[in-house]
């Protein structure tokens, strides 16, 4: 099984998504592979020092995580590909049309209602929206977890 996150810059949502999720898989011994990247991710940007902070939060260590172009990633390859936003969604399935029916929202994915089915970017806010994000990533990590 392959899962890919997505958001925008793949340095703050689908990068601390992707994170939790490898940290579950890893304790769980899931045979599951988990990428990430950005819709209008620049290759190589580093994560935000506040989502690093808040990983570390969890035990995890977001520093060396990298962002990478939706172009140049694997996407093709993928099982389930679960996105940020809805804007998000509605951009991979008009780059993939032909993936449209592996594309969810993370929220939408997990069951969420119709109307609260985006993860707000934290990117220019404080650690505490940061926190906010990461406890709406993490339930939808759990969830996922419990479904593959």
């Amino acid at each position: 099984m392959k899962v890919m996150f997505i958001c925008t810059g793949n340095i703050c949502r689908s990068a601390m998504a992707h994170a939790m999720l490898e940290k579950r898989v890893k304790e769980e011994n899931k045979d599951i592979e988990v990428y990430s990247c950005g819709v209008y991710a620049e290759n190589g940007d580093v994560p935000t020092y506040e989502g690093i902070e808040v990983m570390r939060e969890y035990g995890i260590d977001l520093s060396k995580h990298r962002a990478i172009n939706i172009r140049n990633s694997n996407i093709q390859d993928m099982d389930i590909i679960l996105c940020a936003t809805s804007s998000h969604k509605n951009n991979v399935i008009s780059m993939y049309p032909e993936l449209k029916e592996k594309v969810y929202t993370m929220k939408e994915y997990v069951g969420y209602p119709k109307n609260d089915i985006d993860i707000k970017d934290p990117w220019g806010y404080g650690i505490e929206v940061y926190r906010k994000c990461v406890i709406e990533i993490e339930d939808c990590i759990n969830k996922i977890i419990d479904s593959i």
